[in-house]
């Protein structure tokens, strides 16, 4: 984990979400966000129940009273899902909530029910918090091309692919690269403060969209800006957000998402739990970012790829370095991530081309990696002053312009590679079954990566081109 990283997204959540608290877990461990004072439940008989066994359990619950708890959402919404407020949230600190935790106990074995989850955190789902992107983005120099570059083909309306990002919006100006002439969807929102300045995560979506255009054209791309405020949303709120995205438009071909959380467990967001079910009923393949924790925990929903009845819906990515041959210092590992694709340092379009506008660093970077490993990872290079790590310190953040073109990092970004692989292979193909086409892709494909010193499978476009891996410079 980055425990300094972490910490500074949590502040920067909290500013963009201040109706609701925030605490850290589990137990202040820096592994989640979730909402104090509250639980989620299934609607109904369940919610009534966690409801009911709360109520018998209050007086064992710091600071808890009988009059905290209560239902505070609707008892019926196609997520299925009931917010129980079990405390006041307005009692204590971001470290850690006793009174959420002791709820999670008492309900472990309910009476007359077992082998069943029937409570569980509200936690953010997000990109950011040491989950997706790997760092921040990095100017090009005039002239570069994307990479992974734009393969051989062209937009077909009538063969496209369709793919869905949930994501953040569209930046205002994104016709004006080339490749997002067929793209349509959401717009950002908010793009720049009112200093004018970039905000942290604008463009995420928009720089997606176009790794999946460059690694497969004939794609009708959409993007939903289901995140855009500052790249998270709450559990309770998700599974809804899901269904409307895939409302709008019927359930696409492939949907790219590269969100998630870490929640401690090994059977998936109760959150998404509805949603996931009815995927799995659909035709749809759903490709999940892995995350950038470093870590082995499952992070959802890319973990659901790891659970029996998704191995054909769900294709959880992990990032590798420039040369493709590991995996890249942040990226998630385990058994649970099926496949990685280059993740570090690719090139796509951030703000479109129209404007140059500016951007100042958030998070500085670190003198050694912050995950132990040896190479120029994005860690510590190129470096830079972020405004978050050097609050009431004298140093100056960097600030950048972004006119076009950017490089970034994280599995944020191999996750669409993956989606794009995919597609053109459906396109090659004629092949209408996404979930065909990844088993006929991964059949076929012969390379593989190490990572934590284990051989896994590589997708890696014939466009892409691999960047050096070296020690960085000493900066001056």
């Amino acid at each position: 984990m980055a425990p300094q990283r972490f910490r500074e997204q949590y502040d920067q959540i909290q500013r963009s979400m201040p109706d609701v608290p925030l605490a850290i877990g589990p137990d202040d461990a820096g592994e989640f966000l979730y909402e104090k004072g509250v639980v989620l439940a299934r609607d109904g008989e369940e919610a009534r129940l966690v409801e009911d066994t709360v109520r018998r359990h209050f007086t064992t619950f710091a600071g808890l009273t009988a009059d905290h708890v209560r239902r505070t959402g609707p008892e019926t919404n196609r997520s299925g899902i009931t917010r129980i407020q079990v405390a006041d949230p307005g009692q204590g600190d971001g470290s850690g909530d006793l009174a959420v935790a002791g709820a999670l106990r008492a309900l472990r074995e309910p009476e007359g029910r077992t082998g069943r989850r029937l409570v569980s955190r509200n936690h953010v789902v997000s990109i950011a918090v040491n989950a997706c992107p790997g760092d921040e983005p990095v100017p090009v120099e005039a002239g570069a091309q994307p990479n992974p570059a734009v393969a051989d083909g062209a937009h077909n309306p009538d063969s496209a692919v369709g793919v869905l990002v949930i994501d953040t919006g569209l930046m205002n100006d994104y016709r004006s690269y080339p490749l997002l002439a067929h793209t349509q969807g959401d717009a950002q929102v908010e793009e720049c403060g009112d200093d004018g300045i970039l905000r942290q995560y604008c463009g995420h979506g928009t720089f997606i969209a176009g790794l999946v255009a460059a690694v497969a054209p004939n794609t009708d791309i959409t993007v939903r800006g289901t995140l855009n405020d500052a790249g998270a949303i709450l559990e309770s709120e998700f599974g809804e957000k899901l269904f409307e995205a895939v409302d709008q438009g019927g359930w696409p071909d492939v949907i790219s998402l590269s969100a998630g959380t870490s929640n401690g467990r090994t059977d998936g967001l109760l959150g998404v739990d509805a949603f996931m079910r009815e995927l799995r009923q659909q035709r749809t393949l759903l490709v999940a970012a892995a995350g950038n924790n470093s870590s082995a925990t499952p992070f959802w929903p890319a973990a659901y790829a790891g659970l029996p009845g998704f191995e054909n819906a769900v294709l959880s990515i992990g990032a590798l370095r420039g040369d493709a041959e590991f995996g890249a210092c942040f990226s998630n590992h385990g058994a649970w991530v099926k496949a990685y694709a280059p993740g570090e340092r690719l090139t796509s379009a951030l703000t479109g081309f129209e404007t140059p506008v500016p951007y100042v660093y958030q998070h500085s970077t670190y003198d050694a990696c912050r995950y132990g490993f040896g190479y120029a990872c994005t860690c510590r290079h190129p470096r830079h002053t972020g405004v978050l790590s050097d609050e009431g310190g004298s140093g100056k953040p960097d600030q950048v312009m972004f006119e076009g073109l950017a490089q970034w990092s994280g599995t944020s970004f191999a996750t669409p590679v993956a989606v794009g692989m995919i597609a053109a292979h459906m396109t090659a193909r004629a092949e209408n079954d996404p979930r065909k086409a990844l088993t006929q892709l991964m059949d076929g494909n012969r390379e593989v990566a190490e990572v934590r010193g284990a051989n896994v499978p590589a997708l890696i476009p014939a466009t892409w081109s691999p960047t050096p891996v070296a020690l960085p410079s000493t900066r001056t």
